[in-house]
């Protein structure tokens, strides 16, 4: 898909101030330094998009927001530094930061590429922006709007995941911090102290993204199954969370079929936000999630007709053990996790946390799953995840 850059400009808040601003990193934060930026695309159609319309009243508009909104969020426009003299890095934000907003238009089928059905990935990730990181220095947010003439327009941005408007009250400082930095110098020993972000693997032509739902009925039908089939039903956490992804990943797990034995993970962001002692208000939206890995289990765990049940008893422990155990001992079995990778590991993420609504402005109630795989294994997942769902 041909996307043409128009042009790149630099949007810088409305501010009078002079002094650059200094925002520590939490252990929050740190725990993403190294993953790979958070990317997000929001379709907007709009028939009346024109090349008039859209560049003498749409970009300005759009421009004019984004200046007001940098404003009152103003960490967004700085950069993640690191200098040497410092113990880990922080977010500097002087008076002439700006962020980066490109501006493109392409010819393609907008309901394709917006459309909740099979799409290659690739054209997806054209819509993004790339986010400028050094070795030093990264940015925070990276924007692109990408005009499709008299069909709509697309918001496509890049974060920093470590780098969301940190919560810096110092009662919710965790004492961990310095072994997130030993696990990064364990992990990569040469550059420990680089701000540049792991590698990140070009996208296949042969990878296909799909928007699979699983609306209310469905999920009542899955919390009933789980409620006959388990001998354990009187103790399960039957969340919509629940048995959505334990569906999910026993599907992904039949997708793979064959070789019993190997490895599977889940991993998972859990919002913590309610879990802290004193809380964190629900109106925050920065870093304040923890990866939660489920390992050391095997694929034959999924692969019967009790495959759903026994991901629903694991999601079910590790989403109520999240509280109870605590910051401090989930970050424990991530680190080993992280250590003691097996290659071969048939691995599942979920990224984002449910809790902040993303998928639920269009008003159905029901779950939106994005799902990426190879074509191949593409096939066989879609038919696996709706004849369960039908039967």
């Amino acid at each position: 898909m041909a996307v043409n850059v128009i042009k790149i400009s630099r949007i810088s808040p409305e501010t009078n101030s002079v002094e650059p601003l200094i925002l520590p990193l939490t252990f929050f934060d740190l725990l993403w330094i190294k993953s790979s930026p958070t990317k997000r695309v929001t379709f907007y159609r709009l028939t009346e998009s024109s090349h008039d319309a859209f560049y003498s009243v749409i970009l300005p508009k759009l421009e004019r927001s984004l200046s007001l909104t940098l404003t009152h969020f103003l960490p967004l426009s700085g950069h993640l530094k690191w200098n040497p003299q410092d113990p880990k890095p922080h977010i500097v934000v002087f008076p002439e930061d700006t962020v980066s907003l490109t501006v493109a238009e392409s010819s393609a089928d907008f309901s394709r590429i917006s459309d909740k059905g099979l799409r290659p990935e690739a054209e997806l990730r054209a819509l993004v922006p790339e986010l400028p990181v050094s070795s030093d220095s990264a940015s925070v947010l990276s924007l692109q709007i990408t005009l499709f003439p008299n069909q709509g327009f697309c918001i496509g941005s890049a974060d920093h995941h470590a780098a969301m408007p940190s919560w810096t009250d110092k009662r919710r400082q965790t004492g961990l911090e310095p072994k997130i930095l030993e696990l990064m110098s364990y992990l990569d020993k040469d550059n420990a102290r680089s701000l540049r972000l792991s590698p990140f693997k070009e996208v296949d032509d042969d990878v296909v993204r799909i928007t699979l739902e699983i609306n209310q009925e469905n999920v009542h039908k899955l919390k009933e199954r789980a409620k006959n089939e388990s001998t354990y039903s009187a103790d399960l956490h039957l969340s919509t969370f629940v048995v959505t992804f334990a569906y999910v990943w026993t599907c992904m797990v039949k997708t793979r079929g064959g070789e019993p034995d190997r490895p599977v993970r889940f991993r998972y962001a859990a919002d913590f936000r309610n879990r802290l002692d004193p809380p964190v208000p629900e109106t925050y939206f920065g870093n304040c999630v923890v990866s939660v890995v489920l390992d050391e289990y095997k694929a034959k765990m999924f692969l019967g007709e009790d495959g759903f049940v026994n991901g629903v008893k694991i999601l079910s422990d590790s989403v109520k053990g999240c509280g109870s155990r605590g910051v401090e001992s989930i970050w424990e079995q991530y680190e080993e996790g992280k250590k003691n990778f097996k290659m071969g590991t048939q691995a599942l993420s979920v990224s984002g946390s449910n809790q902040f609504g993303m998928y639920g402005r269009d008003g159905t109630g029901g779950v939106e799953i994005g799902v990426s795989l190879k074509k191949c294994e593409m096939d066989v997942f879609i038919s696996l995840f709706t004849n369960g769902l039908d039967n």
